[in-house]
């Protein structure tokens, strides 16, 4: 069961921590420019940077290096420059160059288009996974996003939560809408199922980028990934501000 913990309260911001279910599997990579042929999982992406992890061999890069590569996301590529801003055991913290090029490249990239292309509808059977109870629908779509919608044990909706990069936005039967920013996020290890825990910093209010984009991404889903009533219930719950 997917676990709303505590609520963080400072003068200056609110942090909330959420646990949520974890697929094992990335399919978005980053190969290094004449490396030795292994290949990065890339983590966590977003227009300016990303995260990235090698789980086989020993990374030969240190902070501060410069990098060039290509990004691969099945059958996308998109070629990168880039600095080590921060090198973590097997992970690097990687900021794009800033290059007009580039940048038109990574938007294109990661374009609502492009990421809805690569969503994988995980609640399925033929994944295999273990999830909890009341998750009805999970979509993923590796690094750049990720939509968990939750049930009640009547089956009406009871939550849905999304991962839009470095952005959360989240509606909650009762509690509304809230939107923000992700802090943090660190792998569990739980004997049953793959989880990661989040922290969030709460926007002061509702975003409105953050909610139109949350928005785009549901209205270019495919029936086949999520039924038509839930679309329909999750973009009135979702303003148009």
């Amino acid at each position: 069961m997917e676990r709303h913990l505590n609520l963080i309260k400072s003068e200056k911001q609110s942090e909330e921590k959420r646990v949520l279910p974890r697929f094992p599997f990335c399919f978005l990579t980053f190969r290094l420019e004449d490396g030795d042929g292994h290949a990065f999982k890339v983590k966590d992406i977003s227009y300016s940077g990303m995260r990235v992890e090698l789980t086989d061999g020993e990374i030969a890069i240190n902070e501060h290096d410069q990098i060039k590569g290509a990004l691969h996301w099945t059958g996308s590529k998109v070629d990168i420059g880039g600095n080590i801003v921060w090198k973590r055991e097997n992970e690097l913290g990687v900021e794009f160059i800033n290059n007009p090029k580039l940048k038109e490249d990574v938007t294109e990239f990661l374009s609502i288009k492009n990421i809805v292309k690569n969503f994988k509808p995980l609640h399925r059977e033929q994944f295999g996974l273990e999830i909890p109870t009341n998750l009805k629908f999970w979509l993923r779509a590796d690094g750049p996003l990720e939509v968990f919608v939750w049930q009640h044990n009547d089956g009406e909706l009871s939550k849905v939560q999304f991962i839009l990069m470095e952005n959360f936005v989240e509606w909650e039967d009762g509690q509304g809408i809230k939107t923000g920013t992700v802090k943090s996020k660190k792998s569990l290890e739980t004997p049953l199922l793959n989880e990661d825990e989040f922290v969030f910093a709460l926007d002061s209010g509702v975003n409105e980028e953050k909610i139109n984009f949350a928005r785009d991404i549901i209205l270019h889903l495919h029936d086949d990934f999520i039924t038509h009533e839930a679309k329909s219930f999750i973009l009135r719950k979702l303003p148009t501000l």
